[in-house]
């Protein structure tokens, strides 16, 4: 059996079709890019065992020179992106190796990875789900406040981690368990039943999940 390796992709959207069984089901439309390996770490050298992979090929003026010298000196084309991936077993990689789409498949369990969309500096209604102040005749700037934050003489203080405005959104997030609708390996398409986190464009890590399912 193929070792699932991981792979990068670009979320282009979502749609929706029908199954065999006649069922819609919605998907995230994701673009993948095939990967080369430019780096094999061991236990030996490294500590531990991992692979290095290069996505997404680029124009070399896109990169700074300690990161066009690396693809310079393997006698690589560049590329934009590089992941780390760690792995039990490492001795059929080796530099200049190709990961493909094709290490996926329709029904496969997999776990996503991505940067949630930033919203910016958000108030506790819209970032906690606060109810905010009485809609009462003479409430007139009280509707979307947090109210109190902490005692005045004990402790004299905020507590550490209390819930109040500051910035929304903007964070790694992964989505475990998501199941591979489809692949078209042609196109290098894959779809993904459900939503992923990100933004349009947004570049996600898809890697097969963690967690046994039964």
């Amino acid at each position: 059996m193929e070792t699932k390796v991981g792979i990068i992709g670009e979320k282009l959207g979502m749609s929706q079709f029908f199954d065999k069984d006649e069922n819609l089901v919605p998907v995230t439309v994701i673009q993948a890019y095939e990967g080369t390996i430019i780096q094999v770490k061991t236990n030996e050298k490294d500590g531990y065992q991992a692979i290095r992979v290069a996505f997404h090929e680029v124009a070399a003026k896109k990169l700074n020179k300690p990161e066009e010298g690396v693809f310079k000196k393997l006698k690589l084309k560049p590329h934009k992106i590089v992941k780390e991936f760690r792995l039990d077993k490492i001795e059929t990689f080796k530099i200049g190796d190709k990961i493909m789409l094709t290490q996926f498949s329709e029904g496969d369990i997999i776990d996503v990875i991505g940067v949630s969309k930033g919203k910016g500096f958000q108030g506790v209604v819209k970032r906690y789900g606060f109810k905010g102040g009485p809609k009462t005749r003479g409430q007139s700037d009280r509707w979307r406040a947090p109210g109190a934050a902490g005692s005045g003489t004990s402790p004299g203080h905020v507590w550490k981690g209390k819930k109040m405005p500051g910035r929304m959104g903007s964070d790694r997030i992964t989505i475990q368990r998501l199941r591979i609708a489809g692949v078209d390996k042609e196109k290098g398409l894959i779809l993904i039943k459900g939503a992923v986190p990100g933004r349009k464009n947004s570049i996600l890590v898809i890697k097969e999940s963690v967690k046994k399912v039964k």
